[in-house]
């Protein structure tokens, strides 16, 4: 068993895994790593499960300590990362001596870098995962939901891996201005003819107002037209539109039902690219059928195989 003791951390660091499934009917939400591609290249670096628990780091303002001699990996956004003030890019695995310190400390691209160990941070498993959702208080270090906090240890006890990298070519670009892909949904055809082409010919700004529950974005007011409806389940990236018009992006920590209208929802790697945009970020949506964001999918999914 090895250990990093954490000195800094913020409530918007958290044990994240792929989620927690085949429990929506009971009314729990699914949690899981927001940018789910950057989770599994860090898991990848350390030949970890893909789904392997990470820890999640919004924003920065996260350090640790390694108690003894361990190999670790780094994925996702570029958050000034410094072992003992050097400078380490993500996108890798590296070594982390005894008493060395790993700090992240703020945003130069993107918003989220995934910390992963060999065998996957322990934690406590609720419903079958450790993912932290702090509203539902389940899952993280100790089972309750709480966000990591300075003085906790984090712990794992797998093998210590090879040191490699990414490839350059298959890292992903946090672009300035991304384009989301959106299958279309059953209330699609509800709106009016105006508001679907504003939705896909307009920009969105993202709104100081997110979480990982969920995002509203700014923009031409949309106005639905269909019959009232019933509150029905929300996928993940479910686009819905409230009564003012603006769409709220759904993510990992949504609600299970809702009664919003839908212009559809965001693919999986739309979901990874829109969980490292900051707010006031612009983005467009660009409108797909299933079959073709299946198919892009599966040519990304090759990558892990």
């Amino acid at each position: 068993m090895k250990q990093l003791k954490i000195e800094a951390s913020t409530p918007l660091c958290q044990l994240q895994d792929g989620g927690r499934f085949g429990v929506r009917h009971l009314g729990v939400t699914q949690g899981g790593a927001l940018d789910w591609v950057a989770m599994h290249w860090a898991n990848w670096l350390l030949g970890n499960p893909l789904a392997a628990p990470v820890v999640e780091v919004a924003l920065g303002g996260f350090c640790v300590v390694a108690e003894q001699d361990c190999v670790l990996a780094l994925a996702g956004a570029d958050l000034d990362a410094r072992v003992d003030d050097q400078p380490l890019a993500p996108w890798r695995s590296f070594a982390l001596a005894k008493g060395q310190r790993l700090s992240l400390k703020q945003p130069r691209q993107g918003v989220r870098a995934y910390l992963a160990a060999p065998g996957g941070f322990l934690g406590e498993d609720v419903l079958g995962s450790c993912a932290t959702v702090v509203r539902e208080e389940l899952g993280g270090i100790d089972g309750q939901g709480s966000a990591l906090d300075k003085g906790q240890a984090l712990a794992f006890s797998g093998t210590p891996a090879t040191l490699r990298e990414v490839p350059e070519a298959l890292r992903p670009q946090y672009a300035q201005k991304p384009v989301l892909d959106l299958v279309m949904g059953a209330q699609i055809g509800d709106f009016s003819g105006t508001s679907l082409f504003e939705a896909f010919n307009r920009e969105w700004t993202l709104d100081s107002r997110a979480d990982r529950m969920g995002i509203r974005l700014l923009g031409p007011q949309l106005a639905y037209q269909g019959a009232p409806m019933i509150s029905e389940g929300i996928p993940l990236g479910a686009v819905q539109v409230p009564p003012d018009g603006q769409p709220i992006v759904l993510l990992n920590d949504r609600q299970t039902i809702g009664g919003y209208p839908r212009l559809g929802a965001l693919t999986p790697l739309a979901l990874a690219q829109l969980a490292q945009c900051m707010p006031g970020a612009v983005v467009r949506f660009r409108a797909v059928v299933q079959d073709e964001a299946w198919r892009e999918q599966q040519v990304f999914l090759d990558h892990w195989r």
